[in-house]
């Protein structure tokens, strides 16, 4: 069994936290016990992802089985608590072959094949003073500047440090550096790097990330957020964001609006950064059904940049992320929640996305590319089993530049409270 610890992320500081925390008064101790909690998540996947054309590799098809155990402390008492969070982590694999690896599901050898298992084990120490959060180790954020992936067995964990503040009243900071990242099907702290999809960057690495980020609460109906982020002698970012959601003729109706300026910083150790991305999502919400309209628009000198491994902050990020020099996007969504015809915890979406004249990198040329989804997904309501789901769910992608892929994918989840 492989199994990555939390040794890159400084192990001394962590083990310090655990001992303090071990030692105080059992007075002391109270809430730290009393307020802690666990919990033992399965997530059982099946993918396979067939490619129509082009050289390579032409199926992608494993199955694994995952164990989430999540272990959180409560904080110690007093002016300033400490905590300390833990997670095991361990995928078992079910089924694959060497010529049908690469799902992202599971590792893979030198060999070419899957090992039987692999783990990790993640600690987070935490301190908390009023209503400030310090957590240092590992981390699973979902930011505008960094979205940790979490679509397969094991999720996308990010070391380094993370501060949220939320001193005042309607707003809350963030803060932090994250100097290493461990993919979704790996036990390997490494170097952050660029994604480079489609040719668009130099695949380059970086010491940290550096980030900030303020979100406001307006009123109940509007929320503004900024961020900006520097992956050192990359690239910079600063992004803007609205999102408005008000009562209309007995629905909702929400916008989510975006704009990320991106361009490259201290050293440009992938070349030239431009790109600027405007995109937003408008929705409508009544009675079970919700319908989407999404628009997404590059433009600069180059494609999208963000970290490798992770999720664009995207409206039309899917299967693909839609993100190349100048390409323009545009989605259509319907959602159903079948709670309405009198069946809760079954919900189903359908999608369809097109890009258009995204430039070919390493060429003068312009192509498009389409997708189409469906996903159903139950979830148990009552009984011994209560919040079981199955998931399933088909993709269809098709471009002008890069690989034709169908997939279907099936999911099948449970959590279990332990405390």
């Amino acid at each position: 069994m492989l199994f990555a610890s939390t040794k890159a992320i400084a192990p001394v500081h962590l083990l310090s936290l655990a001992i303090a925390a071990t030692l105080l008064s059992p007075a002391a101790r109270a809430d730290f016990i009393a307020d802690s909690s666990a919990s033992l998540k399965t997530t059982n996947i099946y993918l396979n992802r067939d490619y129509r054309e082009g050289d390579g590799q032409n199926k992608r098809e494993e199955w694994g089985q995952s164990f989430w155990l999540n272990l959180q402390s409560g904080y110690t008492e007093g002016p300033v608590g400490f905590g300390l969070d833990a997670q095991g982590l361990l995928g078992i694999k079910l089924d694959s072959s060497a010529d049908r690896t690469r799902t992202g599901l599971l590792p893979k050898h030198d060999d070419g094949k899957a090992p039987d298992e692999f783990g990790r084990l993640g600690l987070t120490a935490k301190v908390k003073v009023s209503a400030t959060e310090l957590r240092y180790g590992s981390h699973s954020p979902v930011l505008p500047v960094v979205v940790a992936n979490d679509s397969r067995l094991l999720p996308q964990v990010f070391e380094g440090g993370l501060l949220t503040s939320s001193e005042v009243e309607g707003l809350t900071f963030t803060g932090g550096r994250l100097d290493k990242a461990i993919d979704r099907a790996s036990t390997d702290a490494e170097e952050l790097q660029l994604e480079s999809k489609n040719g668009r960057y130099a695949g380059v690495s970086a010491d940290h990330l550096d980030l900030l980020g303020l979100d406001y609460q307006f009123n109940q109906n509007l929320k503004g957020r900024y961020f900006h982020a520097e992956l050192e002698d990359v690239y910079r970012q600063n992004f803007f964001n609205l999102l408005a959601s008000y009562p209309l003729a007995g629905g909702t109706l929400a916008a989510d609006l975006r704009l990320m300026l991106s361009d490259d910083s201290g050293a440009a150790k992938a070349g030239e950064v431009d790109n600027r991305a405007l995109n937003g999502v408008l929705s409508y919400a009544h009675s079970g059904h919700k319908l989407s309209l999404a628009y997404q628009d590059m433009s600069g000198d180059t494609g999208y940049a963000y970290i490798a491994g992770s999720d664009p902050y995207l409206v039309n990020d899917s299967a693909n992320d839609y993100a190349n020099p100048d390409e323009k996007s545009w989605s259509v969504r319907y959602d159903y929640d079948f709670t309405a015809l009198g069946v809760p915890g079954l919900t189903a979406f359908a999608r369809y996305i097109k890009g258009s004249d995204a430039q070919i990198i390493g060429s003068n040329e312009r192509g498009g590319e389409r997708e189409s989804n469906f996903e159903v997904k139950y979830v148990v309501q009552s009984g011994p089993v209560k919040n079981l789901f199955v998931r399933l769910r088909n993709a269809n992608f098709r471009s002008d530049f890069a690989r034709d892929s169908d997939e279907y994918r099936v999911v099948i989840g449970y959590t279990l409270p332990i405390l």
